[in-house]
């Protein structure tokens, strides 16, 4: 038996030659002249509710500021350097940045909230506010306010407040019909909810509490509603958009079609026509999680190889991206040699084998996407495209499953074993289900979960 290492870490970057790339500001879109009208109210602080004109004050490439002030009152102007706070003024200005993971907020200032307000801070000194709708969706979620892309079942944490002493867990729930006065008829939503903790405010338990906001891609924010922690009678604070100039965008596919849950595990079984004819069988799992990136580990569990593999993958607006990879075995298999130093010894070498993105982040059929990446090439020596043929069905040891279909042609200099059509199978809520690689040196490597 022989023992062989695959290639050691490789970083990878991402590069897409697809038609557009979904762009975080489609969720809270700045254009010039943009304007929303909201109305809230809060059952314990303000019964009557308050009406808040919302407008694009200034942008800078990425980043942008909105301006807010009640009817009565005047926003302050794009090259102000202070607020205008006279008594009861409800005057503000938040500051955001688009960002390949999602929506950022960067900074804020307003006028002091009313003094029967819960104070949100350890002491009277306080920067941290909940009167308005702008710090009601941002509270305890800063960075990110909205992670993206928005895919079935994603959870993520955050934090906010002044000291990021507010902390989140948000969720994105799904698709949802919701009616507002600015579109009565209803309108197509992502709905977030976020379980919100604070502790130590003199104001406690004000700041902690549910959270569900329902956002519009082209719009933003058209509902907010924030249950606050507390016995019997909890204050419930409740916002609606009233009016704005822009339209609706079309939503995009959400389906998670490679999940990094924490815990998720398969059981693959692989072979090839040629070289490896008695199966391998490997568990993948889900190792570990933080801020929508996973390690995947891979370990034989019987055949003619030992191997053992760690991956890292991180799910952004460019899509899924393999960040690095190192396999090893000890095998009694001796595959054609590929360039660069790579060997195949679990399944997640041949599905990641070339060039990123895996997967754009919101994929649908006719996607296309080309190699070209320098580091990419460096690790992999592999040039070549990936297109989304379709949704299909595909039956495997484990099941039957309704999987998109990829298709990557690729070319390798030197090597007819590292080149030729690879296609994959991914379910939606369990990633690869099954992937059949035909070798330009006519074998076939096949690859199926069968539990």
């Amino acid at each position: 038996m022989k023992r062989l290492i695959a290639g050691g870490l490789t970083l990878v970057a991402a590069v897409m030659a697809l038609g557009g790339i979904a762009s975080a500001d489609a969720w809270l879109p700045d254009p010039p002249g943009a304007q929303w009208q909201y109305r809230w109210t809060d059952s314990a602080y303000d019964p009557g509710g308050t009406v808040e004109n919302v407008v694009v004050q200034q942008q800078q490439g990425g980043s942008f500021t909105l301006a807010w002030a009640d009817p009565a009152d005047t926003p302050p102007a794009a090259n102000a350097t202070s607020l205008a706070c006279p008594a009861g003024a409800d005057v503000g200005v938040m500051s955001f940045q688009d960002s390949n993971s999602g929506l950022l907020n960067t900074s804020w200032s307003s006028c002091p909230p009313p003094p029967q307000d819960p104070i949100l801070c350890p002491t009277t000194q306080c920067a941290n506010s909940l009167s308005s709708v702008l710090y009601d969706v941002i509270w305890g979620s800063r960075a990110p306010v909205l992670s993206e892309p928005l895919l079935r079942g994603v959870t993520w944490t955050s934090t906010g407040g002044a000291a990021n002493d507010v902390s989140s867990v948000s969720q994105y729930l799904g698709l949802q019909l919701v009616k507002v006065p600015a579109f009565p008829d209803g309108v197509v939503a992502a709905v977030v909810r976020s379980r919100i903790v604070q502790a130590g405010a003199l104001g406690d338990p004000y700041g902690s509490g549910i959270r569900t906001v329902w956002w519009v891609r082209g719009v933003g924010p058209v509902r907010v509603v924030f249950d606050h922690s507390g016995g019997g009678a909890a204050p419930v604070t409740e916002a609606e958009l009233l009016s704005t100039n822009l339209k609706p965008a079309p939503n995009l596919p959400d389906q998670n079609w490679f999940p990094l849950t924490l815990g998720l595990q398969g059981t693959y079984r692989w072979t090839n026509s040629r070289w490896m004819r008695r199966p391998e069988i490997e568990r993948v799992r889900v190792a570990a999680v933080a801020n929508r990136s996973a390690q995947i580990a891979v370990k034989s569990v019987s055949g003619p190889m030992r191997a053992v593999g760690q991956y890292g993958f991180t799910v952004r607006l460019d899509g899924v991206i393999n960040l690095w990879g190192s396999s090893s075995a000890a095998s009694l298999v001796r595959f054609p040699r590929l360039g660069r130093g790579r060997h195949f010894f679990t399944p997640l070498d041949l599905l990641v084998y070339g060039f990123n993105p895996l997967i754009p982040a919101y994929a649908q059929a006719g996607d296309r996407w080309t190699s070209g990446n320098p580091t990419d090439f460096r690790a992999y020596g592999v040039r070549g495209s990936t297109t989304i043929v379709g949704i299909r069905t595909v039956r495997v040891p484990a099941g039957t499953f309704r999987a998109l279909e990829l298709r990557s042609v690729l070319s390798q200099r030197g090597s007819r074993f590292g080149s030729g059509v690879r296609t994959v199978w991914l379910a939606p809520g369990r990633g690869l289900v099954k992937l059949v690689f035909r070798h330009r040196d006519g074998s076939v490597s096949l690859v199926q979960l069968i539990r």
